[in-house]
């Protein structure tokens, strides 16, 4: 029997922790093996152990605290597991995977990621095996051709394309690197298939490093992904080993060396020329591009660079045939791709799926609607640097120009849901904060433009918006978009732009009404009592913390607009319903 805890992040910070160590104290003693697996992409279904029994059938059990962890024990221990039977995952939840086509995230959650052994029974680096032994740089160079892979960190350049300008350029000393630094808000796509599946990016990389000629291999990786650094150490120690990393690979003459550089989360070193600078220890500002990385890159010598998931393909196209990946998806998006999927959404986590999918099967069909069943108003594509589709355009065919024509990108794949509660320019501020404080100042349209914007968002949601706001946004939007050096700063007004294309009622509301449509701007709120309902029960005014409340026990109550902080707390109490905020 074996017996398997999701140790991903989410399922470590929902308890998996504390689940293992009942398991082991009630099981390891008796002779039976738990053992740990990465994210399996559910996470709102965490803590999740799996028990497969030797007959092959799968037992996966949700939202397991210690209590159900000791239950699953005693039904391990007497082989009867008709008690646990309410513990187990339901069909419609189950449907959440049954739905996805997983390559990259083909092995997450299913193996064990710090065992090698484990990762090699599943086909592992027999890919590698195959490049090194029976191909040739050219060869490998049109299999992903014929795949039609994109970089998967979100300016979806042809993969085959960046390996073959690396191939060519000159020189004995190249570098192939892996864009780790994931730092959009709500994007968890590449640390998942780290922490939960190691191998495949390192088998990735030594075919990259094998097809450009690489000796030496870097994952630049964010610092704040612990976990995924110590199972990445972990798997480049077991994969040198076993002579698949290092000196003459397999036997062969091919070589290369791995190691790992933990960055400290700025958002702009996900740009390839920023990466390096950060790489060579200046601090993380992007290159005037010509030349390329491709000529001239770390160290100014010829460098490749692609993020995790596209890595976390390369052996599967290798093993497959690059036919079986262009199969799937569209026309001018070949293959699948890997989502996170956050926000106002009933089921969360990773979804895999071929492109051409659109936004309501992923958002309704596997992330099964909005929570509470509120209405759903729009999703937010590529992050910071993406845009907010509205939800007239639901039916939007995921693949990199359609999402394009929306004004929203593609991305690395974050993917966040809002419902009705949701202030479209709260948002759009949100992200130009975000953005405002990441922009590392080179160039000034960035520096100081995203600045300005945010100070007039700020100001919008505030009550403080003025005639001509919106019309002033606008020209910042193209005054940057055209003035800034790298993808950030051009991508910056994304978030503004199609909130102000497909809510600009929102945006009229806030400047000539002072009212915010969705309720959620503090400063636009108030909270009014309806007489009519109020039995005078005095509850909203003890529980005020500023005694704006006033009134006689069993008689009516008001508020003072003047004293009131808008924190709420009143509406939150009031059982008749008495109190609303408009």
């Amino acid at each position: 029997m074996k017996i398997m805890v999701g140790q991903g992040s989410c399922g470590i910070a929902a308890g998996a922790s504390k689940v293992m160590t009942v398991l082991q104290n009630n099981l390891s003693d008796k002779g039976f093996d738990i053992s740990i697996t990465g994210c399996i992409g559910m996470c709102w279904l965490e803590p999740i152990v799996d028990v497969t029994e030797d007959n092959g059938k799968l037992h996966r059990f949700v939202k397991v605290g210690e209590n159900e962890a000791k239950c699953i024990a005693d039904a391990v221990i007497s082989g009867n597991f008709e008690s646990t039977l309410s513990l187990e995952i339901t069909d419609e939840d189950n449907s959440f995977l049954t739905q996805q086509t997983r390559i990259a995230l083909r092995n997450c959650g299913i193996i064990n990621p710090e065992s090698i052994d484990e990762y090699i029974s599943c086909g592992g680096y027999s890919a590698l095996k195959k490049v090194i032994f029976s191909m040739s740089q050219d060869d490998v160079i049109e299999e992903v051709k014929v795949s039609g892979l994109a970089g998967r960190g979100g300016a979806g350049f042809p993969t085959w394309f960046k390996w073959n300008a690396a191939k060519q350029s000159q020189g004995d000393e190249k570098y192939l690197i892996c864009n780790a630094d994931e730092g959009d808000p709500g994007a968890f796509m590449d640390r998942a298939v780290i922490e939960s599946d190691p191998h495949s990016l390192i088998e990735g990389m030594l075919i990259g490093a094998y097809t450009i000629g690489a000796k030496e291999a870097v994952v630049y990786v964010r610092a704040e992904y612990p976990l995924a650094i110590v199972r990445l150490k972990k798997a480049i120690e077991q994969a040198k080993a076993l002579g698949f990393v290092g000196k003459n690979i397999m036997g062969s003459t091919f070589s290369c060396d791995f190691r790992i550089k933990a960055g400290a989360g700025a958002f702009v070193c996900g740009e390839e020329t920023a990466l390096i600078e950060s790489l060579e220890g200046s601090r993380g500002m992007p290159r005037l591009k010509p030349p390329f990385p491709a000529q001239e890159g770390y160290w100014h010598k010829p460098s490749n660079i692609n993020n995790v998931e596209t890595f976390a393909n390369v052996a599967w196209i290798i093993e497959n045939g690059g036919k079986a990946f262009s199969a799937m998806g569209t026309e001018d998006s070949k293959g699948t791709k890997v989502f996170a999927l956050t926000g106002k959404v009933k089921r969360g986590g990773l979804v895999e799926i071929p492109m051409g999918k659109t936004l309501r099967e992923v958002i309704f069909d596997i992330g099964g609607g909005i929570k509470n069943d509120k209405q759903f108003k729009a999703v937010q594509m590529g992050g910071p640097s993406g845009g907010c589709i509205p939800a007239e355009l639901l039916d939007t065919v995921i693949d990199y120009k359609k999402l394009s024509a929306t004004g929203a990108i593609m991305g690395s794949g974050g993917m966040v849901v809002m419902d009705e509660s949701t202030c479209m320019v709260g948002m759009a501020k949100f992200f130009l904060d975000f953005t405002a404080k990441e922009s590392c100042g080179k160039c000034v349209h960035c520096r100081i433009g995203t600045k300005r914007m945010q100070e007039i968002l700020t100001r919008i949601v505030e009550g403080n918006g003025r005639s001509g706001d919106i019309e002033l946004l606008e020209e910042l939007c193209g005054a940057i978009k055209d003035g800034a050096l790298c993808g950030l700063g051009q991508t910056a007004p994304n978030p503004v732009l199609t909130t102000i294309k497909y809510f600009r009622n929102e945006y009229e509301a806030h400047i000539n009404d002072k009212k915010c449509p969705a309720k959620e701007c503090t400063s636009l709120l108030t909270y009014e009592i309806d007489s009519s309902k109020c039995v005078g029960c005095t509850l909203c005014a003890k529980k005020c913390p500023v005694s704006a409340i006033s009134g006689t026990l069993k008689s009516p109550h008001v508020i003072d607009a003047d004293k009131c902080i808008k924190c709420g707390q009143c509406m939150s109490i009031c059982k008749t319903k008495a109190i609303s905020k408009n």
